[in-house]
């Protein structure tokens, strides 16, 4: 039966994602995809160049999915102001939901840019969903910042570059001083009473 080009074309990142994950990006070949989806190679070819632009698309696949799922929580309005920002900044963590095959492929070394490209892309992605946040809470008189763009770029910046653990090593001691340290600043960036969104972070921390 004949299938329409995004469906086939999702169906192959479905195995392709499940290969990864049990036997490895490299331990999977194109032969594994073909025959588990049953398609000719040509069909493959069609849609994907090569086992790399495979993993390219899976990862654009996550990232999306994280967008999305912040875009959720961020439009939610039963959910606090403060609890909402904190679950966004939250999500930021791309392994969360993803195989530890694609998150070992996005930081070995050799494939530098492809972790470049997430992360522009959760830094240009988060930063206007936060900041429509920040407007609320602005008006609400929560929060009080002419900058609040800016604010949540250097939020979501800081926090996608020091809490990936490629970029910097961190002993768990030294994660709970720099994450005491950063919402201490965001508090002094959006003006808010000291320690209100410090009780916030502790509470989700005691929730895990």
């Amino acid at each position: 039966m004949r299938k329409d080009a995004e469906e086939r074309k999702s169906e192959i990142l479905d195995v392709a994602d499940e290969l990864f994950s049990k036997k490895g990006f490299d331990g999977t070949s194109t032969n594994d995809i073909l025959e588990k989806v049953g398609i000719a190679r040509g069909t493959l070819y069609h849609h994907f160049k090569s086992k790399e632009e495979i993993m390219d698309a899976l990862m654009e696949r996550y990232s999306g999915r994280l967008l999305g799922a912040a875009q959720e929580v961020a439009a939610n309005k039963t959910i606090p102001i403060v609890d909402r920002i904190i679950r966004v900044v939250m999500s930021m963590n791309l392994s969360s939901g993803s195989s530890d095959e694609i998150m070992e492929h996005i930081h070995r070394p050799q494939n530098a840019l492809m972790h470049q490209k997430i992360q522009k892309i959760i830094i240009n992605g988060l930063t206007p969903i936060l900041t429509e946040i920040i407007f609320e809470g602005i008006e609400q008189g929560m929060f009080n910042t002419p900058y609040p763009y800016e604010c949540m770029e250097m939020v979501v910046t800081y926090a996608n570059t020091v809490f990936d653990d490629d970029m910097v090593q961190l002993t768990n001691h030294d994660r709970v001083t720099r994450i005491q340290a950063f919402m201490f600043n965001v508090e002094r960036l959006l003006d808010v009473e000291r320690g209100g969104l410090m009780s916030v972070i502790q509470m989700f921390s005691s929730n895990e």
